[in-house]
């Protein structure tokens, strides 16, 4: 069920109405366990009950992880855990990426072996859970978080379907205290509901899906079109993915509010970062953040020398990278925002140690450019990570840079510039908060108007055939 679609707003109004209506806490949470399970099991039954089975396993671990005074049973079961959840992760994700890539090195070796392809079903938003499930019970084991003693509680944690399929990821410590808050009806708060869900819509609706018509066919044969037309492609493709990941996180932090729980903030106006640094402390925070908790630091962060520093880095984006797909077009990505972090980090020793340089990129001319040159630079990694395969990437990167000739854009251009001009529009005045200041002011029933204007228009505007959220591949 997407969350635009009838089926899902039918499902969500039966479990709004019902779980306000009941007047038990241990009642309501009940309701939301089943209810998870159900959005997840509308989709493939047998892999809601792996989740279920996976999130016991985890629970267990860390009561066990809780009682245990030695330190070597406490590692057996981290250990344990980390292997049941990263196997799964392996096998279901990334089984047949491991052995099409050992085939193809063989092959390159002289070899004339033939490996299987496993037919796996892919359970959608395994990254997610999966982190989030680690997330617990390392935090468990460093004793920075209790273990949940309620097994209902714990696995609405790891299956609370607002974040299920797509984030952000949550945290246990986060997460977990809000079960035990009492929930009582307040407006203010639905209203916050409603407009974090009509805005994500609209994202998703009147912008993502419109830019993938200018996305997609290009990116599926780039061969076929000029430079003009690829350039399109890859800045829709730039705003695609931003209003479609971005309308979804906003969707069900919405869609969070309305019955009561706090979700964390993904997004931060991401392309208006200075630099590639600041670009992942706004760019999917959730996944930001737990790469450097649970990865970045444990290598050894920036503790240790440059170079050590500079090999975590790129380790830990390339993971990153990998964590997206099975394809190397993901690993390369990664390895490619890895670099870019490293020569930022170069870069601004560089500017340090030149107090002038320094004033002059703080200027506001400096700073546009930086915002300029990063946004730039973004951009042409997404043409990597969208990419199906190395070759088209090869290929969309050679039109983007050697002009050449070939169709126009796939659909009508004039649509693209408005479409844009209406999200660069949106960040300049979110940036300045004209946004909120102007919200708090209007009269109820003008802001009502407006929140039925914009259904209205992300409804009309939306294309023929609806388009699935792109993280949840991921």
């Amino acid at each position: 069920m997407l969350f635009c679609s009838q089926a899902f707003l039918l499902f969500f109004a039966i479990v709004f109405a019902t779980y306000w209506a009941l007047p038990w806490s241990r009642a309501r949470i009940g309701l939301l366990l089943v209810a998870s399970f159900y959005f997840y099991a509308s989709w493939n039954r047998w892999l809601a009950a792996l989740i279920g089975l996976s999130a016991t396993f985890d629970y267990a671990v860390g009561l066990g992880l809780d009682r245990s005074r030695s330190a070597r049973k406490r590692s057996l079961l981290l250990g344990l855990s980390l292997v049941a959840n990263l196997g799964l992760l392996a096998y279901f994700k990334y089984v047949n990426f491991f052995l099409g890539s050992l085939e193809a090195m063989l092959r390159a070796l002289g070899s004339e072996a033939s490996l299987p392809v496993l037919r796996v079903m892919l359970p959608i938003g395994i990254s997610f859970y999966t982190f989030e499930a680690i997330n617990y019970t390392v935090d468990v084991y460093r004793r920075r978080v209790p273990a949940e003693r309620n097994l209902g509680h714990f696995l609405l944690f790891i299956t609370f379907f607002p974040h299920l399929v797509a984030g952000p990821i949550v945290r246990a410590r986060d997460f977990l205290p809000q079960l035990r808050q009492t929930k009582r009806w307040d407006w203010a708060r639905m209203q916050l509901g409603a407009q974090y869900f009509l805005l994500g819509l609209f994202k998703k609706l009147a912008i993502a899906d419109r830019m993938a018509a200018f996305a997609d066919p290009v990116f599926a044969q780039p061969s076929d079109y000029s430079t003009h037309a690829v350039w399109v492609a890859a800045l829709a493709y730039t705003v695609q993915i931003y209003c479609d990941f971005s309308g979804y996180t906003d969707m069900a932090i919405g869609c969070a509010h309305l019955l009561g729980y706090k979700l964390a903030a993904n997004f931060d106006l991401p392309y208006l970062s200075r630099n590639v640094s600041e670009f992942w402390r706004r760019w999917h925070i959730s996944l930001s953040t737990w790469l450097r908790d649970y990865l970045f630091i444990p290598l050894g962060g920036s503790l240790r020398s440059r170079r050590r520093t500079y090999l975590n880095l790129l380790v830990t984006m390339t993971l990153g990278g990998l964590w997206h797909g099975a394809s190397w077009t993901f690993v390369i990505w990664g390895a490619f925002h890895g670099f870019l972090l490293i020569g930022h980090r170069l870069f601004r020793d560089l500017c340090d140690a030149r107090p002038t340089v320094r004033a002059m990129f703080d200027h506001p001319l400096g700073t546009l450019a930086r915002i300029g040159l990063t946004f730039l630079t973004v951009c042409v990694g997404w043409v990597i990570f969208r990419a199906t395969s190395f070759g088209l990437a090869l290929a969309m990167l050679r039109r983007l840079f050697i002009p050449h000739g070939g169709a126009g854009t796939p659909a009508a251009e004039t649509s693209f510039w408005i479409t844009l001009l209406v999200v660069v529009v949106c960040h300049i005045l979110a940036v300045r908060g004209l946004t909120t200041r102007l919200m708090d002011r209007l009269p109820a029933p003008v802001l009502g108007f407006g929140y039925a204007a914009i259904l209205m228009v992300a409804l009309v505007l939306a294309p023929d055939a609806g388009k699935p959220f792109v993280y949840f591949q991921f």
